[in-house]
């Protein structure tokens, strides 16, 4: 029974009868230690009667060991693996050993479909207690699942104390009960208690229900009002209960306390080393302190467990641990950790076998707990060389898992050790690397810069540069230079990439190194900033074209092939780059590599006029940001939207986005997001009829960090608009998009030039022809956006000059083309003007369907269309085959069909 929770029972309620009816739901209980979170969840588990039930449990002694927790979980339902898409089943027996680790962030997906699977019979409830404790990759693992459900009919619930990460997960945070239901709860635990004492106890305990069920069994009369957390009183509690024990039921509990997982036959046979019966045991169930079920013994709280460590002496604890080491040979994880804690001093046994079980954790991409163990490994080491390796190659995990503070720690703490310069160079990397996440790209410049300088060095100390270390310093240097100047592309710094570059030629790298595309993409952005698009825009679209020629594969020189594709303007290419490498990235299941294509995807979309499917790409971009920990993608992708919803109109969202990519430049510098951002708020203004604002905006933009972006080229033509429609001049904005164009030789940015031209040209003959010119260039040239503004701009000048005859096409053409892109402010402003030409009649009617959709459901519809099954589309996707159903539900009446058959039929471009 529970007392006090009426409200919260009611939120449980509602989550069970959503599953029932279909829908799923995901909820994170938080609250203080014994204020009830695991007597929701049983209350959960009781009404859930109906449903299938899985419970999962966060381990302390468990925490470092890779998906130790999920496997906890959903181990009973392993035999539904061969239902799951091959490549999520063997990224799942990866994950819990029973095979090669192929794609730990593909166990996400696979944790989704397998909870789908395993709700086909009937609605499925996840509980998942101390969640706290989870292993970083079971909790990472169960936050992506549990962000994508939608419709399969599983609520996943998690109760956890402070420390766990719900990254957005709906919350419900639990508070101590009222006054009037501790009563109740105290009448009925302690029926016995004098009401002096009964009103203390509920004062002290704040509602918290363990420290009313506690409190009063400790001696009352002599405690006094501690400062303690309220924690470590219930705490104090249970030291008074362990006390009155036997000692062999005291030892008992301190091996249940030590034990990973609460094994009984472990246990059992611990005590049996330490001299006593299972009976010992039995008392310890018997006081209320442990309950023993199925083959596990556990602490009926978790602060009952600390209590049995704390209340075992340290003699005692370390004789427990190396029994359990002995005991635990056949599993060699856990064994490291007990050999480690069992040391009293450097023990190269217990460090070795810890630096194993870091490598296996990281063949499992289990970083977190790899890093860990390669820790507690160098405090064991004596040897100061070997110290140092175990410390950076720590450090390295802890990079990998994503935390940059511990990371950083133990660079440090390696560096005190390092001697060598090859150690040296490996440190100033990781520091680097640490230093970009951090948000210092200008040190992470200098430290890859200072470690490719001795690199360099140990490698022109071999006078014929031919030796096998040699060369590998010679490459190592080179990668470092490589993301050198990557780091000060982002920065938009042309001194630092020229610098990087002039390096890179200097290490003489040979085309057996395998560095040429590398070099090529540096060198050209160096040509670019120093000598300006003549010299540069060459070197990369020989790049580009490279790009396109290669099938699959090559991930990293494609990458940067459809990166460089926009600054020469070769959108269509970049486009087809960044699309196979999506469709092989889904294919595989490679979810890490995918934000990144998804920022060349998304822009190369929205430059090509597909706003709605740019929308989707960066939309389904940001949420994997997000679960794969590359913050500093999301900037681009909010950079993106922003962009969409200021042509669109959308001035609260084009606000939003815009003010977070600019948070993410003050924290990271990368410059990208903020030109976005920046260019989005101005064609915000400038479609609002704005000018002046639009012109400041764009303005203070090129006189700063955005200078050096491509983007400052392409919003060159907005400043010029806004610029004449204030009868300003505009020669630098024409200056600087006029070199571009005419470097690039694409139609689209002729055309547009000529336009800049004409709105600019007093003259009107002259005029005419730069807008003649601009639209026959237009044409085909797969820029529907900008020839919608030339057309626009057109029949602007047309009615001015009193040709309205010529002008209604010209701008009933950029009408229907705002229209189709969603662009409302610029399609209203074409349809006033339309309207002044003395056209009042009302556009064609439109049979598109596909506005209605929502990204995510065109994204589905399109699919589906290709005769791709739900369970296929759920995996290139990463929704559950219920979810996908749903989507395709909801969108067949907006198209107007019945079934999957039907979608073959429509135009779904």
């Amino acid at each position: 029974m529970l007392w006090g929770r009426a409200t919260d029972q009611a939120v449980i309620d509602g989550l069970l009868d959503r599953a029932r009816a279909g829908r799923s739901g995901v909820l994170v209980v938080g609250g203080d230690p014994g204020i009830g979170k695991t007597s929701l969840l049983t209350y959960a588990g009781e009404r859930a009667r109906d449903m299938r039930v899985l419970r999962g449990v966060g381990v302390e002694t468990e925490a470092e060991i890779p998906f130790a927790s999920l496997h906890l979980l959903l181990g009973h339902g392993l035999d539904r693996l061969d239902t799951l898409p091959e490549p999520q089943a063997a990224a799942l027996r990866g994950a819990f050993g029973l095979a090669p680790v192929t794609n730990r962030l593909l166990v996400g997906l696979a944790v989704l479909s397998l909870l789908a699977e395993l709700a086909e019979g009937g609605p499925l409830l996840c509980l998942v207690d101390d969640a706290q404790w989870l292993d970083q990759e079971s909790a990472q693992a169960l936050r992506f699942a549990a962000h994508r459900l939608h419709a399969e009919s599983i609520v996943i619930i998690f109760a956890a104390r402070d420390g766990f990460d719900p990254s957005g997960l709906p919350e419900h945070r639990l508070s101590g009960i009222d006054e009037g239901s501790a009563a109740a709860l105290l009448a009925h635990a302690a029926p016995g208690l004098a009401p002096g004492t009964r009103d203390r106890v509920i004062e002290e305990s704040c509602g918290n229900p363990l420290a009313l069920l506690e409190l009063p069994r400790t001696d009352l009369p002599a405690y006094d009002r501690s400062p303690l957390p309220l924690p470590a009183r219930i705490q104090q509690a249970y030291a008074v209960r362990i006390a009155g024990l036997p000692p062999d039921a005291q030892k008992a509990l301190l091996v249940t306390a030590l034990t990973d997982g609460g094994d009984l036959d472990v246990i059992v046979r611990a005590g049996r080393e330490l001299g006593i019966t299972p009976a010992a045991l039995g008392v310890a169930e018997k006081s209320g302190l442990v309950r023993i079920d199925g083959g596990r013994v556990a602490f009926t709280h978790p602060l009952m467990r600390a209590a049995a460590f704390r209340h075992g002496t340290y003699d005692l604890r370390l004789e427990v641990h190396a029994i359990l080491a002995r005991l635990l040979e056949h599993q060699p994880d856990r064994r490291a950790w007990h050999l480690a804690a069992a040391a009293t001093g450097p023990d190269e046994t217990a460090a070795l076998a810890l630096e194993q079980a870091a490598r296996r954790a990281r063949e499992r991409d289990g970083n977190a707990g790899a890093c860990a163990a390669l820790e507690r490994a160098a405090e064991l080491t004596e040897d100061h060389a070997l110290r140092a390796g175990r410390l950076t190659e720590a450090a390295v995990a802890a990079a990998d898992a994503g935390q940059a503070v511990r990371a950083k720690e133990l660079v440090e703490r390696a560096a005190a050790l390092v001697t060598d310069p090859r150690s040296r160079a490996r440190l100033c990397d990781l520091r680097a690397r640490i230093a970009f996440d951090e948000g210092a790209p200008h040190l992470a410049h200098d430290l890859l810069m200072s470690g490719a300088e001795e690199l360099t060095a140990l490698a022109a100390a071999d006078a014929e540069g031919s030796g096998g270390q040699a060369r590998q310093d010679r490459i190592a240097a080179g990668l470092m230079l490589t993301d050198a100047a990557r780091n000060a592309w982002q920065l938009g710094d042309p001194a630092r990439v020229a610098e990087a570059a002039e390096r890179l030629h200097e290490l003489g790298l040979r085309p057996e190194d395998g560095l040429d595309p590398a070099v090529q993409a540096v060198t050209g952005a160096a040509v670019l900033l120093r000598q300006g698009p003549a010299e540069g825009l060459p070197i990369m679209r020989d790049m580009v074209a490279r790009g396109a020629r290669i099938a699959s594969g090559a991930h990293t020189f494609r990458i940067n092939a459809a990166f460089v594709a926009p600054l020469v303007g070769d959108f269509r290419t970049g486009h087809d780059i960044s699309a196979a490498m999506a469709a092989e990235c889904r294919a595989a299941g490679d979810i890490g590599k995918l934000p990144l294509v998804h920022v060349t995807l998304a822009a190369a979309e929205l430059y090509l006029g597909r706003f709605r499917d740019a929308e989707a790409t960066a939309a389904e971009g940001l949420r994997l940001t997000s679960d794969t920990g590359q913050r500093n993608r999301a900037g681009y992708l909010e950079g993106t939207l922003a962009w969409l919803a200021g042509v669109r109109g959308e001035a609260d969202r084009c606000a939003e986005l815009a003010a977070r990519s600019r948070d993410r430049f003050d924290a990271n510098h990368i410059v990208n997001g903020l030109a976005w951002a920046e260019w989005a708020l101005a064609l915000l203004d400038l479609g609002q009829g704005r000018f002046a604002e639009a012109l400041d905006r764009l303005d203070a933009a090129v006189t700063g960090p955005v200078r050096h972006q491509i983007q400052a080229v392409y919003f060159a033509p907005d400043q010029i608009e806004a610029a004449v429609r204030l009868g300003l001049p505009a020669r630098e904005p024409l200056r600087r998009f006029e070199e571009w164009a005419t470097a690039s030789g694409q139609d689209w940015a002729l055309a547009v030039l000529h336009r800049c031209r004409a709105l600019l040209e007093t003259d009107w003959e002259r005029a005419h022809e730069d807008f003649g010119a601009a639209v026959r260039l237009h044409a085909g040239s797969g820029r529907p956006w900008e020839a919608a503004r030339t057309r626009l701009a057109f029949g602007e000048r047309l009615r001015r000059e009193r040709d309205k005859g010529s002008a209604r096409p010209h701008l009933r053409a950029a009408w229907e083309t705002f229209e189709r892109l969603g662009a409302r402010p610029w399609a209203e402003r074409a349809r006033t003007e339309l309207r002044a030409t003395g056209d009042t009649s009302s556009p064609a009617a439109r049979t598109e369907a596909l506005p209605a959709l929502s990204p995510q459901e065109l994204q589905i519809v399109r699919l589906a269309a290709k005769g791709l099954t739900n369970r296929e589309i759920g995996a290139q996707l990463f929704l559950s085959p219920k979810t996908v159903s749903y989507h395709l539900y909801r969108a067949f009446p907006k198209l107007n069909v019945a079934s999957r058959a039907q979608l073959a039929g429509l135009d779904l471009s």
